[in-house]
């Protein structure tokens, strides 16, 4: 019976593929080259280049938002019997390292690496899971995350309904 046959190898053979794929990779650099040379419309003048690399901007929850407004930002510097390292990135601190301590567990972090974690939506500490919020400060917190989710306003407008 034999082996079977690729599609690929049925219609085109493993050499004209091969040699297409090297033809755009050819392509690609001197597109490259010419818009290192600052040339970037002499092949293709339809299309327009950026001059750099685009960073597609980083979102973050509301809470995570809220979270860092609430957390202080201090120098390394100013703190009395500090850690030898960040818990998140076990990278040594320095004077002049911006971070942040939590206020329920006194854990402390790099500013960076605290507000990467809670960018992921983390609302506990990394290192033993105590919640970032202290309690005494919990109510006040959903109340902006609510504010600042449009909601109150929707069930503000419902309540009004039910209460005649």
């Amino acid at each position: 019976m034999g082996f079977p046959i690729g599609y690929t190898e049925l219609l085109l053979p493993k050499l004209l593929i091969h040699t297409l794929s090297f033809l755009g990779f050819i392509r690609k650099l001197i597109n490259t080259l010419f818009r290192i040379l600052g040339l970037p419309d002499f092949l293709e003048p339809d299309i327009s280049w950026p001059e750099t690399p685009s960073r597609m901007p980083e979102f973050y929850s509301v809470s995570a938002v809220l979270i860092r407004e609430i957390l202080p930002v201090v120098k390394f510097s100013d703190l009395v019997d500090p850690p030898d390292s960040c818990a998140v990135c076990l990278v040594e601190f320095e004077d002049q390292d911006e971070i942040r301590r939590l206020t329920n567990c006194r854990h402390i972090f790099h500013k960076s690496c605290l507000d990467k974690w809670v960018g992921y939506d983390q609302k506990t500490c990394p290192l033993c899971r105590t919640p970032v919020i202290p309690e005494d400060m919990q109510e006040a917190f959903n109340e902006r995350l609510w504010a600042a989710s449009g909601i109150p306003d929707f069930y503000g407008d419902y309540s009004q309904i039910n209460a005649l």
